[in-house]
């Protein structure tokens, strides 16, 4: 970059609550009935603080609550950034504004897919930008101010939220309306993008991602369906044989404690295994690993380490674009 010119930083909008326009200012849980949404050049417009440290080039790829973002808006999104970072030399980095109920899912597939050092950031709010004390503003003022730090490359797919820089791996959303829902609850957080202007780091990932990665989307129109079956005190196989029935290739077992479940329920993984399809066993508890004791050993299944059933499924889906071998996807839930 030449000297004294500002970063440049792409902002890529996709809705959710960070462009949500309720119906008055005290609007915090029906501002999406009537889907009005501000485009990600009105977002910009709000924050011209921004142009002070970097030259903002704002592009709309959807403008859509987040529980409606699917499987193949990532792999068009990772495409996206990745054919910006290949053909502007120049980028600093990459910020998306994401609805925040599926935030940490598209953040942590681009930690996957995405083949570049360079910053990407994730970004949403708790609060409609038509709200009295909306964060909406901050939230991306901040992700823009990051992604715009050249420190902060190399750190893999961002979130930044409520002044914090957390790793995409990591990060979950913990509470259903407050601010600081976004947390790494035994890990923590990266950084902060503080009040005083400052991009600051204290820690680093150590799990394998973007330019690390084995991962490619550049040819893939699809990919293949992994669903989550969930237990629970009485859980019977129903839901997973259902699933096996259906012909899924992978499925993530969303597991009590460190992952074992009801008897009927792991007698119906261990039937869908035996059928060929990937089972993966993850916790539901939230904090932890999920480890390869001798029963899982012997039954061949896949453990998660301590991803979330979520991630779990995310890196399942992209494993099985690669191999059916357990026991390759097993290395891969252990290096990402």
């Amino acid at each position: 970059m030449s000297q004294g010119r500002k970063p440049r930083v792409y902002l890529i909008g996709t809705g959710g609550s960070i462009s949500m326009v309720g119906r008055h200012r005290t609007d915090y849980i029906n501002y999406s009935y009537d889907r009005k949404h501000l485009t990600v050049q009105q977002l910009l417009e709000r924050v011209p603080e921004a142009a002070q440290f970097a030259d903002v080039v704002a592009e709309q790829y959807l403008n859509v609550g987040s529980p409606d973002v699917q499987p193949q808006h990532w792999l068009a999104l990772a495409r996206r950034v990745n054919q910006i970072f290949h053909q502007d030399p120049e980028a600093a980095g990459v910020v998306i504004t994401h609805g925040t109920a599926t935030l940490e899912e598209t953040a942590y597939f681009l930690n996957l897919t995405v083949k570049s050092r360079r910053p990407v950031v994730v970004t949403g709010s708790m609060r409609p930008p038509s709200a009295l004390d909306t964060d909406a503003d901050l939230n991306l003022l901040d992700s823009l101010r990051v992604a715009a730090a050249p420190h902060a490359a190399g750190y893999g797919v961002l979130t930044v939220l409520n002044n914090e820089i957390q790793a995409a791996r990591d990060v979950t959303k913990t509470n259903s309306y407050r601010v600081e829902t976004f947390r790494a609850p035994e890990l923590g957080l990266l950084g902060y993008a503080d009040s005083d202007e400052q991009v600051v780091f204290y820690r680093s990932p150590t799990k394998a991602h973007t330019t690390a990665s084995e991962f490619h989307v550049a040819g893939l129109d699809e990919l293949p369906r992994v669903d989550i079956a969930y237990a629970y005190a009485g859980a019977d196989g129903l839901v997973v044989d259902a699933l096996a029935a259906a012909g899924v290739p992978g499925i993530v077992a969303a597991g009590l404690g460190s992952g074992g479940s009801p008897p009927g329920f792991m007698a119906s993984l261990l039937k869908a295994r035996q059928a060929g399809v990937a089972v993966a066993i993850a916790t539901q508890t939230g904090n932890g690993r999920v480890m390869l004791t001798r029963r899982f050993t012997e039954d061949g299944y896949i453990v998660a380490d301590n991803l979330s059933p979520k991630k779990a499924r995310i890196l399942l889906m992209l494993a099985l674009t690669r191999t059916r071998d357990s026991r390759e996807i097993q290395r891969m839930m252990l290096h990402y």
